[in-house]
């Protein structure tokens, strides 16, 4: 089974942190990260790119409108995700759990969701 992780943040409660104290949290992401694919059970691992280059499409009137930024209004942002291939819910559980978000993000207010995904490739 697939699942899908996203690693949510707050930008203001992150952009609040003194300068020291992110490049402290930031400095430990990679080792957690490694540690999370060397389970080999991670299939995808990302960060997203920078807010203000974000874009979204809809349809409106037969035609695809773009606007800037996330669309969803929210405190929380999605700042990278993950997907795993795991034996069951309690397996995906205990790699999820290895992400930096839902190991050291407390000052940013990160968060990690799981999601079951289901799965399809075109043959």
């Amino acid at each position: 089974m697939k699942y899908l992780g996203l690693a949510y943040f707050t930008p203001e409660k992150f952009a609040a942190l003194a300068p020291d104290a992110v490049k402290a949290i930031v400095s430990q992401c990679p080792a957690m990260d490694e540690k999370m694919r060397a389970t080999g059970k991670v299939r995808v691992s990302a960060s997203l790119g920078d807010l203000e280059n974000w874009r979204t499409l809809r349809a409106r009137g037969g035609k695809t409108q773009i606007t800037d930024g996330p669309y969803i209004e929210s405190k929380e942002v999605v700042g990278g995700l993950f997907i795993i291939e795991a034996d069951d819910a309690d397996e995906a559980l205990r790699i999820a759990s290895m992400h930096p978000a839902a190991q050291i993000g407390e000052e940013g207010e990160w968060a990690v969701e799981l999601i079951p995904m289901d799965f399809y490739l075109e043959p």
